[in-house]
């Protein structure tokens, strides 16, 4: 019994379990500095919260702003030494946090960081894609993301106990952080193969010239806003949720710590098993779809609770958080699948870049909207979100068939 427990819970090949492990070093040190955050920059760093706001909104735009570039480059240079530059130099940076004061270095500092992240981020996703096959990529993927799920929770676990010792501790929080990514940069470069090429070429510049460009393929740059749009569950999971229990309901707030909980158990424990529907283009969509309703049915789980008293409100918002959570499994697994599927493997590095700014706008637009609609408008405004995410999973299908025929007018290679 307790072999087909661990045969359930543990990737079965070396590199899937390689790269969970980099995948848990990575979100245990994003983990850890992530939650400290709040009393570092103000405390630390010296800054009011707006100064904290406006620095990660300039650091956002450069990141949405870099996404074709990085992408681009790591079709030019390659994606794993992409990857362990930009990881290296990450590192770096995050040993001078613990030396900076004032707004100026911060930005400064954020900008950089933004460069670096946006690099190493465009050349993991592009590695990921080229070194599995393609019956191995979603699931790989999904061992990876409940692995990033684990890292994230030691990492903030680390940050609390920081944080309960005091503002020295916390002065220390980015060395540790550092001190995970240089393991992290080391582990790529050891311990993780190159990527073979999936079409054969006889220079690095083929592979950008052999193609047209990802932004010419219409409908997955649609494809990818639409996917954008529908990741913002996690804008109503971290952000909206929380606000809304706090500010409109009578649910008490010791429930926010259920609700994550459950969210991150659910996560770990799902993730592949809500990945194995993403097989075929068909299959995504299919996932696509199922994230849509499960993101209607929370909003309107969620706007009753306005209205409602005592348990009914705890049950509501905690079966509403849950599916939240399935809108957030079956998104994920839909995504992985999209992108391999309908990505030109000539310029994965251009593709994963356009799929990038998918998700780069949904911070930049979803927070402040999606909180003004629920908080000031209330039930109209949970229909105004239910439609949003209606809106992606329809609009998803017909794009991902115009990314499908253009990709076979262009003479992309086709079961890579």
């Amino acid at each position: 019994m307790s072999t087909t427990w661990w045969q359930r819970i543990l990737p079965p090949t070396k590199l899937e379990r390689d790269l969970a492990v980099q995948s848990v070093l990575s979100a245990f040190a994003t983990g850890s500095f992530l939650t400290g955050t709040a009393v570092f920059f103000t405390q630390v760093v010296e800054l009011s919260g707006a100064q904290v706001g406006v620095g990660l909104s300039v650091a956002a735009g450069i990141a949405l702003l870099l996404q074709l570039p990085m992408g681009r480059l790591a079709d030019r240079v390659g994606a794993k030494p992409l990857w362990i530059i930009a990881s290296s130099v990450e590192a770096a940076l995050y040993f001078l946090w613990p030396f900076l004061s004032g707004m100026v270095a911060f930005v400064a500092m954020l900008s950089v960081l933004a460069v670096f992240e946006t690099a190493g981020r465009n050349a993991r996703n592009v590695y990921r894609i080229a070194v599995f096959s393609r019956e191995q990529r979603v699931r790989s993927m999904a061992y990876m993301r409940a692995a990033r799920n684990v890292g994230y929770t030691m990492g903030a676990g680390a940050s609390g106990v920081a944080l309960g010792l005091g503002l020295d501790a916390v002065r220390a929080i980015p060395l540790l952080t550092g001190a995970l990514l240089v393991v992290n940069a080391v582990m790529i470069a050891v311990t993780l193969p190159a990527i073979a090429r999936h079409v054969p070429i006889h220079t690095l510049e083929d592979t950008v010239t052999a193609a047209p460009a990802a932004w010419r393929n219409t409908g997955f740059v649609v494809l990818a806003l639409c996917n954008g749009a529908l990741s913002s569950n996690q804008v109503l999971l971290n952000i909206v949720v929380p606000l809304w229990l706090v500010e409109r309901t009578d649910a008490p707030q010791v429930l926010l710590a259920w609700l994550f909980g459950t969210n991150t158990v659910l996560a770990v424990l799902l993730q592949v098993r809500a990945s194995r529907v993403a097989d075929s283009v068909d299959g995504s969509l299919r996932a696509f779809r199922w994230s849509g309703w499960a993101f209607v049915l929370s909003c309107a789980l969620l706007a009753i609770t306005h209205d409602t008293v005592g348990w009914v409100s705890i049950v509501l918002i905690w079966v509403g958080h849950i599916t939240i959570t399935g809108a957030e499994l079956w998104q994920s697994a839909a995504d992985w699948g999209l992108t391999s599927e309908l990505s030109d493997h000539r310029r994965l590095g251009d593709y994963q870049g356009v799929w990038g700014m998918g998700y780069q706008v949904e911070p930049i637009i979803f927070p402040a909207l999606y909180t003004f609609l629920a908080l000031s408008w209330g039930t109209p405004g949970w229909a105004v979100i239910a439609l949003i995410g209606v809106a992606a999973a329809v609009v998803a299908h017909p794009a991902a068939r115009a990314a499908e025929r253009h990709l076979v007018k262009v003479g992309a290679p086709v079961g890579v």
